[in-house]
């Protein structure tokens, strides 16, 4: 019988039977298990878990299938690596033989033998990553913590447990790791580990885009992103992962007017959209939508700095940093691109009286997306002024109003012209061709600036009308 352990408090109550499995069997196959890594950190940082991994030395495998047969559950296999997996209730369980690595350097995947758990421990990203519990009857729950993890939590520091050049060079995605960790936790990293990551920056060339993305969506997620995206700029990361991003820093004066820095404005942005949304997309246009302004800045005497026409370009831009990131090409692309080329239009709005035939053509272009992009608008003010803050907001909320009272009157949202194609074919007997396009936009212009209700009716009198004007019978 397993007694209670010195660290049994801090482990999940409702995984002690599981843990006690564990330990049972391994006992019964003459091994030592460890719960190891992020389930132990998280329970000290009073985090809910539900992944578990299990390192073992000797075979995880055997172990895991062991466990599985006593929990009655079905066991997933992957020998290349020499892990196992096993789901119980909403519990993930993943089994490892210890191991020590050893890396090439043009290479991120390790060289792999048996290993012990210090040889484990010492392989791991971080201190806190290293933390582990024992899973034997002697000292079932006891705490296994060399490199001190436990001390670096309470003081909210990120060290490696090796030389940060070893361990970031060995495999350089626990670079970004390092700062997403920081970004997640508001931790501080090292000052060696900050030096060290800036040493091996390029090292990132060997990584795959994909697990480089995984990371930045994990930092776009944080809760203050900008702590993360810092991080990334300072450290010389981004320059490589997003250098159009690093093109925004920077100020410039001519005739004693000068503009403000895009790049700290679009961190600002940022972290004023994470407070009302974790939608990664809506993050993503935050970060993206004044991409273009170093492209498209200039000077007008008299006037200062301008960025015309920068969220059209911005968006044209959209898809060729996703296809460079080998971010998929698909309609979170897409709306995250609408979203760019659209975030003028509501701050557009507050500066002229809204009219319902502005406000018309608003909800028809941004449709479903129209409270994501009054979300992004108002995340977009970030002037030091207190007065000019308090006016911009309180326009927003007009807007707001008036998005509502158009929307249940002229149901535009999701604009469908009440005239299709076909049956302007039919109606004229004429096959495919641009007199139907030119008919179709008539009477869609017509309905976005109020001339005609939403209406079929309606917008069949006007058929008729353009359609004598195009000569057809």
């Amino acid at each position: 019988m397993i007694t209670t352990p010195r660290y049994l408090h801090t482990m999940n109550f409702l995984n002690k039977k599981i843990f006690t499995i564990i330990a049972e069997e391994a006992k019964e196959l003459n091994v030592r298990a460890f719960v190891i890594g992020g389930y132990v950190r998280d329970c000290f940082l009073d985090r809910k878990s539900n992944d578990i991994d299990i390192v073992v030395e000797g075979s995880g495998i055997e172990l895991a299938e062991r466990v599985a047969q006593r929990l009655k559950v079905k066991v997933s296999v992957f020998k290349n690596f020499g892990t196992a997996m096993l789901r119980s209730k909403n519990t993930e369980v993943e089994f490892v033989g210890a191991r020590k690595e050893s890396y090439r350097s043009d290479s991120r995947k390790p060289i792999v033998e048996d290993g012990s758990l210090a040889d484990d421990q010492s392989r791991r990203d971080f201190t806190i990553n290293a933390l582990a519990f024992s899973l034997q009857k002697e000292d079932f729950g006891n705490l296994v913590d060399p490199f001190g993890g436990v001390k670096d939590l309470q003081n909210g520091i990120l060290r490696t447990p090796l030389d940060p050049d070893t361990t970031y060079s060995d495999d350089p995605l626990r670079m970004i790791r390092a700062i997403r960790f920081a970004s997640q936790l508001s931790f501080t990293i090292v000052p060696e580990s900050i030096e060290s990551i800036k040493r091996n920056k390029n090292r990132l060339e060997i990584l795959s885009k994909e697990r480089i993305n995984d990371e930045l969506a994990k930092i776009l997620l944080s809760p203050k992103p900008s702590v993360g995206i810092s991080l990334l700029e300072s450290t010389g990361l981004l320059d490589i992962i997003l250098p159009q991003l690093v093109k925004l820093k920077g100020t410039e004066s001519m005739e004693g007017k000068g503009h403000k820095d895009n790049f700290t404005h679009t961190l600002q942005v940022l972290d004023n959209l994470a407070q009302k949304s974790d939608n990664l997309w809506l993050r993503w246009a935050a970060l993206l939508h004044d991409i273009a302004k170093p492209q498209t800045k200039s000077y007008e005497p008299g006037v200062g700095w301008t960025f015309h026409g920068h969220e059209f370009v911005g968006s044209k831009m959209v898809p060729k940093i996703f296809q460079q990131m080998k971010m998929p090409l698909n309609e979170k692309m897409k709306y995250v691109q609408k979203l760019v080329l659209l975030h003028l239009r509501p701050i557009a709005l507050v500066q002229d009286e809204v009219s319902d035939s502005a406000v018309r053509r608003l909800l028809f272009e941004a449709g479903d997306d129209i409270d994501d992009l009054m979300l992004l608008c108002e995340a977009d003010i970030t002037s030091k002024n207190l007065k000019t803050v308090k006016k911009h907001k309180s326009n927003f909320a007009l807007v707001r109003e008036k998005l509502i009272q158009v929307e249940e009157k002229d149901a535009v949202r999701n604009f469908k012209n009440p005239i299709t194609g076909e049956y302007i074919m039919e109606r004229y007997n004429i096959p495919p061709c641009k007199e139907v396009g030119l008919i179709k936009e008539y009477i869609k212009e017509a309905i976005l600036d109020g001339i005609i209700s939403n209406d079929f009716e309606e917008a069949r009198v006007l058929m008729e009308k353009r359609a004598r004007e195009l000569g057809l019978q």
